[in-house]
Parts: structure tokens; C-alpha cells; sequence
């Protein structure tokens, strides 16, 4: 008993003196920089997801007294102070003859996670309940990804999986005041395109509307970290996620609150940083506010000439992040109108129909027949046309000319044999041409229904339900990404190498499979 009582009273001490907020870097000054500067893993996101296997500071003691010992070696000091993280999914070998439905029943088991099973030590933020990670390298839950990983859990009517997500990201909003990009302590410093509210909506028609009253408060919280500082702006100003348009009006951007080098890719951006002309404060905070926008990286946030060093993320108006925010202003309306309360539902009303009328004016191109980025500090509309511009169509923000416009555009030149592209732009990078995305041909095929363009959303969808079970036949694999040249070629580029799960590939194609009637 004496024992268990000890045993507590060191966990409950160590709780107290690591606060869960405190990143890799903070607890581990200079073996970080090592490690992370060192060849001993080929991705930097290994050694901040490593499980320590004794306090920050016995690890810390350990670590000066060894370093400069003969015959010391940084690797087998790491083997023997931390556990490795394994690869999301394990050991897990698909059985292509049950076919892909079954394959993707079997993984939501595979990929899901216990809530409890984090270190006191680890970059892992606990939650309160289980949950289910992308797959592959990502070893935790991400804000965007779990809406459309939970389409699928929705058609496979496992809304109880689905409660327990939207409850831990209900969780994360109380405890810290929006959602972060992954449940890991370095993410802190920035949240990830925001689908809660989308997230609710969905839970809704399983649970009945009460599940907007339920969660106002937290959609209210996230609501006011995304527009924070935006009532004390100038016209022509900009405060974290806010900027105050030539008009006076206020629309948003992607921030994060660090401008050092992300932990989990640190010697990537310290190289990067070598080939910029931006501050490397200012380009670091580019860097990271492209990781708040989901798409890290494309050429979308780059200027003309394409460079990685001329990244611009914080100086864009991003017309899917807009829609998203558009949808949130209309959910905590709706909450209000539900319990009776015409003030405040009258209030929200009025902001997404500003946001609205600020995005069609800023970032509708009537040349393109497309919505862009909107550059504010230029106050010029970006080149760059990507699949992002298909959001506001999701939420009905278009007119009906403008809709057919988009669906002419989408027909000509973003459709190809097995689906959307993400761009016309070959960068390198993963969010541009020749890669595909899941996420995107769903919002692309919702926001075509939303406007009667069913045959060519039928079309996109069949191309890409096509792509994944042709891939999945192959290989055994749903993977996070695809190539628009086909099944024999494979997505790549970026930081990393191609990552099988894949959660939110398994969501939208089963969610796609169910609406079109489709057996396999």
C-alpha cells in the first residue's frame, strides 16, 4: 500500500512540475538541438513523439554527464531514456479478398487509441476519451482530419466513436481555447482549419439538434479565439487569425503564436530558413501558420516564383478557411435560434452575412471564375488557382452564375481521370499537382450537389471511388494521398513519404460508396 501511495504522490509531483504544455524543446534544452540536428532519425517528428521513460530532469542529469564521456553515442543514449514511437497501425496486413468495406470496418479498430495511455512525460496531450489517429506517422488525433474520418464512422454508424471525438475536442476548447492542430503539446501554439461545427452538424442528424445547444459554449469559445484583437483593429491591420480589409471589413488568416522552428520538423525548417530573404522569425511564422491551414505545403502560399523561401501564408485571405468560419457564425446562430434567443441569432446572422459579402468581394474572381487567396497587404487576388476555392460552394456562399462558372472550371481543368486536382502548379510540395486528395474531391462533390451539378459530381466521385479501390486491389492500402496520373504512379513529395491508414480516405470513400449505391 506504502508502495502505490509513493508511486502516486511521484506521479501527481511530476504532473505538477511538467505541466502538459511544456513542449520536447522546453524539457529537454540541447538534447533536443541534438537529437534533432543529428542523422539518427530520418524524420524529426520520431524523437518529439518518443515516450521518456524517466523524468525530464533525471534524463536531463544523465545527459551532461554522459555527453562528453569517451565512447558516448547520442543514439544509444535515446534507446535507452526513451521509447520509440511505432508507426500508426502496427503491424496491420489487409486482407484484399474481404474487400474494402471490410477492410475499412477492421481499421477503425486498427487506428483506434485509448485515452488513457499517455506518459506524464510524453508530447501526447491526454483526453478524456478514446479516439481514432489518421494513421502511419500521425500517432494522434488532427482538428481537420477527424471530420471527414468521422463521415465514415457516421455510415458505419458508430455514433458513440464519433461522440467521444467531438467530446475530447469540446475538451481541448475548454481547457486550452480552440482545438490544436494535433493532440500534441507542440501544435499548442496553433488550432487547424476549423470543422467543429461541421463536426456537430454531423453528430446532429444521428443525436437530434440538441447537440448545438450542447456544445454552445465551446462554439462560442472557439469563435472568439479565431476573431481575438478583431474589435480594436485599423482598417488596413492585422491581429493573429484577424485582418481588417481595405473596406473596413474583417476577414481571416492563418496564424500561429511561435515563430521559432516547428519542433517536429525542426532541421527541415532551420535549412529552409537559410534560403529565404524574410526575417527568421517572420518566415518561421509562415511556415507554421501553413501547418494551422492543413495544406503545409503548396505553392498556393508562395509568391510568383514558386520558392519554398518566399512563403506568404500570414499575408493571405484564405477563401476555405472564410466558408468554415461562415459556417461557424451560422451553427452558434442556430444554437441561439433553437433556444428561443432572437438577439444573438440575429446578431451571428448578421456576421456570416458580412463574411459573406467580404469574401465574394475580395476573393471571387470573376476572370478565373474562381475564388482565391486574397492577398491584403498587395490588395490583389493571388495567381494561384487551387481546390481550395471549391469551399464556399459547401455553404452556399456563391450565386447561381457563379456556381456554374466554378462547375464549368472544375469540368475543364481540375478534373482528371482519377479525380480533382489540387493544383496546376508541379512545386515538389504535396498540396500541389500531380497529388490528390480526399478531403477535397468530398467537398468539391457536396458543394456541386449544393447547386444541382449532380452529373458532374457523380462524375468526381465515381473517378475517385475508382482510384482507391483500384489502389486498394493492388496494394492492400488506402493511402493519405493519390496521383492524378493513375494507380501505377504514387503521390508523393513534401516532408515526408506517403503514409498508409488513412483515416480520413477511409471516411470519404465510404461515405461515397454509401450515397452512390456502390457495392465495391
Amino acid at each position: 500500500m506504502k508502495k502505490v501511495l509513493f508511486g502516486l504522490s511521484l506521479l501527481l509531483f511530476f504532473n505538477q512540475a511538467y505541466p502538459q504544455s511544456d513542449t520536447p524543446r522546453k524539457l529537454f534544452p540541447g538534447l533536443f538541438e541534438a537529437v534533432q540536428l543529428s542523422d539518427i532519425f530520418h524524420d524529426n517528428k520520431v524523437f518529439v513523439d518518443a515516450t521518456p521513460k524517466y523524468s525530464p530532469a533525471i534524463i536531463m542529469e544523465r545527459y551532461k554527464k554522459q555527453k562528453d564521456q569517451p565512447g558516448f553515442t547520442l543514439e544509444e543514449f535515446v534507446s535507452a531514456d526513451f521509447t520509440l514511437p511505432i508507426t500508426g497501425g502496427g503491424e496491420f496486413k489487409s486482407d484484399i479478398s474481404k474487400g474494402v468495406r471490410k477492410h475499412i470496418d477492421t481499421l477503425w479498430q486498427v487506428l483506434s487509441r485509448k485515452h488513457n495511455s499517455s506518459s506524464p512525460y510524453s508530447s501526447m496531450i491526454s483526453l478524456p476519451n478514446d479516439f481514432i489517429i489518421p494513421g502511419g506517422r500521425f500517432r494522434e488525433t488532427y482538428y481537420w482530419d477527424t471530420y471527414f474520418t468521422m463521415l465514415g464512422l457516421h455510415e458505419s454508424h458508430k455514433t458513440a466513436v464519433m461522440e467521444n471525438m467531438i467530446s475530447n475536442f469540446a475538451y481541448m476548447i475548454r481547457k486550452y481555447g480552440f482545438i490544436p492542430t494535433g493532440t500534441r503539446t507542440y501544435y499548442l501554439s496553433r488550432s487547424q482549419a476549423p470543422f467543429f461545427s461541421m463536426m456537430l452538424e454531423l453528430l446532429a442528424k444521428d443525436k437530434g439538434n440538441q447537440v448545438i445547444t450542447k456544445y454552445q459554449p465551446e462554439l462560442l469559445k472557439e469563435y472568439a479565439f479565431w476573431m481575438k484583437g478583431a474589435g480594436k483593429l485599423k482598417t488596413g491591420g492585422a491581429y493573429r487569425n484577424v485582418v481588417s480589409m481595405p473596406g473596413g471589413e474583417i476577414l481571416n488568416r492563418y496564424w500561429d503564436d511561435s515563430d521559432q522552428p516547428r519542433e517536429e520538423a525542426y532541421k527541415n525548417d532551420l535549412d529552409s530558413a537559410k534560403k529565404t530573404r524574410q526575417k527568421p522569425e517572420d518566415f518561421y511564422r509562415n511556415v507554421r501558420a501553413a501547418g494551422e491551414s492543413g495544406w503545409d505545403f503548396g505553392s498556393r502560399w508562395f509568391d510568383a516564383t514558386g520558392e519554398f523561401g518566399t512563403i506568404q501564408t500570414t499575408s493571405l485571405i484564405p477563401p476555405d478557411l472564410n466558408a468554415l468560419l461562415y459556417h461557424l457564425e451560422h451553427t452558434i446562430a442556430k444554437s441561439y435560434q433553437l433556444q428561443g434567443n432572437d438577439i444573438p441569432y440575429n446578431a451571428y446572422s448578421a456576421k456570416a452575412l458580412r463574411r459573406k459579402e467580404a469574401l465574394l468581394k475580395y476573393c471571387w474572381s470573376e476572370r478565373d471564375a474562381w475564388f482565391m487567396d486574397y492577398n491584403w497587404k498587395l490588395k490583389r487576388i493571388s495567381p494561384r488557382l487551387t481546390i481550395a476555392g471549391v469551399f464556399p460552394l459547401d455553404f452556399n456562399m456563391a450565386n447561381s452564375k457563379q456556381a456554374g462558372m466554378m462547375a464549368s472550371v472544375i469540368e475543364t481543368k481540375f478534373l482528371k481521370p482519377h479525380g480533382l486536382a489540387t493544383s496546376f502548379v508541379h512545386s515538389g510540395q504535396q498540396w500541389d499537382s500531380p497529388n490528390e486528395w480526399a478531403p477535397m474531391q468530398l467537398m468539391a462533390i457536396k458543394g456541386l450537389q449544393n447547386y444541382h451539378q449532380d452529373t458532374l459530381a457523380k462524375e468526381i466521385a465515381l473517378r475517385w471511388i475508382n482510384t482507391n479501390i483500384t489502389e486498394f486491389k493492388q496494394t492492400g492500402k488506402l493511402t493519405e494521398k493519390y496521383n492524378e496520373g493513375g494507380n501505377n504512379m504514387q503521390a508523393g513529395g513534401g516532408e515526408y513519404p506517403q503514409q498508409d491508414g488513412y483515416g480520413w480516405t477511409n471516411g470519404v470513400l465510404l461515405c461515397l460508396l454509401n450515397y452512390y449505391h456502390i457495392q465495391e
